[in-house]
């Protein structure tokens, strides 16, 4: 018998059975890959997580990024420097391997090529059923990401969540390079990247406005790289979905939340996910151990958190999303006409400001533009 039984091992699992077992809580941690593993994602994070932990994040970051450019078809360039606010660049499979390995330092139980196949609530406990064994947990998490199915196997049929494609080329290059590029042109209501790492690129392209139309991500990608003198000839592509959050919702059940993609927790304007997951994991955390120290009312409270410390910020994110990606050709103008706008949204990134703090302005400023433009 566990305290709890964490499904997924990525950054909402990691977090979340590093904090519990660090409070004495037996833990166990099940995934059903065999680990360490790929796991396409661009791989920006923002530095600021390493205050919600006390061990050092070096050995997974690939590298640090200090200069950012915004720009438009590869031109109108809007440059900012992040030096106060860095963002690590991180490949996945070493950055969810080395959180996890930090959880298992302090005792939990990981248990990697092992597929959840049923569960059972029974008794005030759950059973967790898998095609070797069972295993029996007091409280349970479901952190396997947009892609799991412990959502719908602990009841919740109907997640409100807009969900977004996009897809990442790995790039293998020995061409040193520390800035990050986000492209506002190519790609109709999304945005191209080239995320920087140690031996390469991370190149992708998504879309995250509400409109949606069939593009062929590959050649936005292939002629973006060319623009930086790649090719994708010794590439490996990987197409993935991302569940952006588009409402707050209950996110708990008896004894059991979701966390991370699996509760819909990306930004709806940026697809920024490590972060926000990882700040989902922590408060579930918080919420199984006061739920353990007796506190019946924890898991309601953990839903309650995430709608006031996560969800009124995401409720800007996508009016702001909303707008900008409608019309992002105008949305680009405007941050041209005033720059501190790429350095605030970065600062958002960063978690070094809010989007309720700014985002009422920016929203004030685009819907100018428009009707000035119509």
């Amino acid at each position: 018998m566990y305290d709890c039984i964490i499904v997924g091992s990525g950054p909402t699992g990691g977090t979340t059975g590093y904090h519990l077992a660090k409070k004495g809580h037996s833990v166990l941690i099940l995934d059903k890959a065999d680990l360490p593993r790929y796991k396409p994602c661009g791989g920006g994070v923002s530095s600021v997580i390493q205050e919600w932990f006390d061990f050092d994040f070096s050995p997974a970051i690939s590298l640090t990024t200090n200069q950012v450019y915004c720009t438009w078809e590869h031109e109108k360039t809007i440059a900012v420097n992040t030096k106060n606010y860095p963002i690590w660049m991180v490949r996945r499979d070493i950055f969810d391997y080395f959180l996890v390995q930090q959880a298992v330092k302090q005792g939990a139980i990981l248990q990697d090529k092992t597929e959840v196949t049923d569960i059972e609530f029974k008794s005030d406990k759950w059973i967790v059923k898998t095609s070797n064994q069972e295993f029996s947990g007091r409280y349970l998490i479901a952190a396997d990401g947009a892609k799991g199915t412990m959502a719908k196997r602990l009841g919740f049929k109907k997640l409100k969540k807009l969900v977004s494609g996009a897809l990442e080329v790995e790039i293998p290059s020995h061409n040193q390079s520390n800035d990050t590029y986000f492209e506002f042109g190519f790609v109709q209501h999304g945005y191209a990247w080239n995320f920087p790492k140690a031996d390469g690129f991370s190149m992708g392209a998504g879309v995250f406005g509400l409109q949606r139309k069939a593009q062929s991500y590959h050649k936005i990608i292939a002629n973006y790289a060319s623009l930086f003198n790649l090719t994708l000839d010794n590439a490996s592509e990987h197409g993935h979905p991302i569940s952006l959050w588009n409402g707050d919702q209950k996110l708990h059940t008896d004894n059991a939340l979701l966390a991370g993609e699996a509760a819909c927790v990306v930004d709806p304007f940026t697809a920024e996910g490590i972060r926000p997951s990882i700040f989902s994991g922590l408060k579930a955390s918080e919420a199984i151990h006061n739920a353990l120290s007796g506190d019946i009312n924890a898991l309601e409270k953990y839903t309650e958190v995430m709608t006031q410390e996560w969800g009124k910020e995401m409720i800007w994110a996508q009016r702001l999303s909303q707008i900008f990606y409608r019309f992002p050709q105008l949305g680009y103008q405007v941050m041209e006409k005033n720059p501190v706008s790429a350095s605030t949204m970065l600062k958002i990134f960063s978690g070094k400001l809010s989007y309720s703090q700014v985002a009422q302005k920016g929203i004030n400023l685009l819907t100018k533009s428009f009707f000035s433009y119509g």
